[in-house]
C-alpha cells in the first residue's frame, strides 16, 4: 500500500549522513543574500549553488549553478531563489564546495516491501537516472544491514579495487545502518564522488522517511515541513498533503483516499495531492478544497472518489459546479460518486465539465489517460 512519506531536503539528508560518518562536502545553507555572502566567505570561491527542493530534476531545470566569482553570487542566487521546478520554489539555497572528482558512482537503498527487506542498487555510472542505466548491481539486504562480504562483492562487481573498494564497503555499510535505524524508505547518493586518493564523498542526498515510523523518531521532527497550502487546508477543516504527481485525489476518509492513491499508482499515474475532507464536509469546505488544489500548478486532473454516508454527495456536486462557474478550476474532474444523494449528485453534474464514472477504476483510467495525453 502507498504510504505518505517525509522527503528530506538535500542538506537535511546530508546532516543524517554526517551523523553516521558518511563524508559530505563543506557547505552553508542560505535563505537570504546576506547569508549567502557569509557562506561564500567561509567556503571560498568557486562553489556550487543548489536549490533545496523535494522534487527531482533540478539539474536539468537549471536549479544547480556554479559560482566562480564574487560578482556572480548575487545574480545567480537571485535567479535560483525565484526559480520554480515542477511548481515548487526552493526552501533555501545550499552553497557547497567543489570536489576534485576522479569518478562518479550511484548508490541507494530502498525499502522493498514485496520482499520485506532493503534492496541495494549500485552503478559505476553516477549522476544519471538509474532507470536509464543498464549496468547496475542489485542486491537484497536484510533490515538489520548489509554484511561486509556482500558489500565487498558489490565493490568488485563495480570494478573497484584498493582504497576505492575499502571506501565503498565503508560507505555502503554506513548508509545501510542509517536507512535501517531511521526507517527510511529510500536513502540515495547520486552521485558518489571518488576522489584521487580513492576516498568517497556524498555529493547529493535523497532520503525519504516513512511517516508511519515518525512517532519512533522524535529527532526527525525538526525536518517536517508543512506548506502554506497544507496550513490553509487545516484551517478550513480538511487534510491535505502535497505530493509530486499531477493527479489531485479527493475523497472522504483517509482509508478511501489512501487506497485510491494505490489504484492511481497501479494504473501508471502519480498522485499530486492527498486530500481528505472527512465526514463534516459542506459545499463551502469542498469549494475551498478545490480552491487550494487550483493553486498547485503541477495538477492536471482532479480525481474525486466519494462514498456518501455522513457527507451528502449533492453538496460535493454543487461545490464542483460552483468551482467551474467561478473559474476556480480549469482542469478536468473525473468522479466516482456513490452513497447518500448520489443519484441527485449525478443528475446535477450531468452535462457539466465533470466526467462521471460508475466505478473508481474507470475514473482512474480516464484521469491517467487524460494526463498522459496532456489533456
Amino acid at each position: 500500500m502507498t504510504s505518505l512519506s517525509m522527503r528530506l531536503l538535500e542538506y537535511q539528508g546530508k546532516e543524517l549522513f554526517d551523523q553516521y560518518g558518511i563524508r559530505i562536502p563543506r557547505s552553508h545553507l542560505a535563505n537570504s543574500l546576506s547569508e549567502a555572502k557569509e557562506g561564500a566567505k567561509k567556503l571560498g570561491y568557486p562553489f556550487v549553488l543548489k536549490s533545496q527542493l523535494t522534487v527531482g530534476g533540478r539539474g536539468k531545470a537549471g536549479a544547480i549553478l556554479k559560482c566562480r566569482t564574487e560578482a556572480e553570487l548575487e545574480p545567480k542566487f537571485s535567479e535560483l531563489v525565484h526559480k520554480e521546478v515542477k511548481g515548487e520554489l526552493p526552501r533555501g539555497i545550499l552553497l557547497e564546495e567543489m570536489a576534485d572528482i576522479k569518478k562518479e558512482l550511484y548508490l541507494s537503498l530502498f525499502l522493498n516491501r514485496s520482499k520485506r527487506c532493503y534492496s541495494l542498487i549500485a552503478s559505476a555510472e553516477g549522476g544519471v537516472e538509474i532507470e536509464s542505466t543498464g549496468n547496475k548491481v542489485v542486491v537484497d539486504v536484510p533490515i538489520e544491514g548489509i554484511s561486509p562480504q556482500v558489500a565487498e562483492d558489490t565493490a568488485g562487481r563495480l570494478g573497484l579495487a584498493g582504497n576505492a573498494a575499502v571506501a565503498f564497503v565503508d560507505l555502503a555499510t554506513k548508509l545501510s545502518k542509517m536507512a535501517g535505524e531511521k526507517e527510511a524508505e529510500l536513502a540515495e547518493i547520486n552521485p558518489v564522488a571518488i576522489l584521487g586518493d580513492g576516498s568517497m564523498l556524498a555529493l547529493d542526498a535523497k532520503v525519504i522517511i516513512d511517516d508511519n515510523a515518525m512517532f519512533r523518531h522524535p529527532e526527525l521532527k525538526k525536518y517536517e515541513h508543512v506548506s502554506e497550502l497544507e496550513k490553509q487546508a487545516e484551517e478550513n477543516g480538511f487534510s491535505l498533503v502535497e505530493l509530486d504527481g499531477n493527479v489531485a485525489i479527493i475523497g472522504n476518509g483517509a482509508g478511501l483516499v489512501m487506497s485510491t492513491l494505490d489504484l492511481v499508482s497501479d494504473a501508471g499515474g502519480k498522485a499530486g495531492t492527498f486530500l481528505d475532507f472527512g465526514g463534516r464536509a459542506t459545499t463551502e469546505t469542498i469549494y475551498e478544497a478545490l480552491t487550494v488544489i487550483s493553486k498547485i500548478k503541477r495538477v492536471q486532473a482532479i480525481l474525486v472518489n466519494l462514498f456518501g454516508g455522513i457527507v451528502r454527495t449533492d453538496l460535493v456536486a454543487q461545490a464542483i459546479l460552483d468551482a467551474y462557474k467561478n473559474n476556480i478550476i480549469a482542469v478536468p474532474v473525473f468522479a466516482r460518486i456513490s452513497g447518500a444523494e448520489s443519484e441527485k449528485a449525478r443528475q446535477m453534474l450531468n452535462g457539466s465539465k465533470a466526467k462521471l464514472y460508475p466505478t473508481v477504476e474507470e475514473a482512474i483510467q480516464a484521469a491517467v489517460a487524460a494526463v498522459g495525453k496532456g489533456n
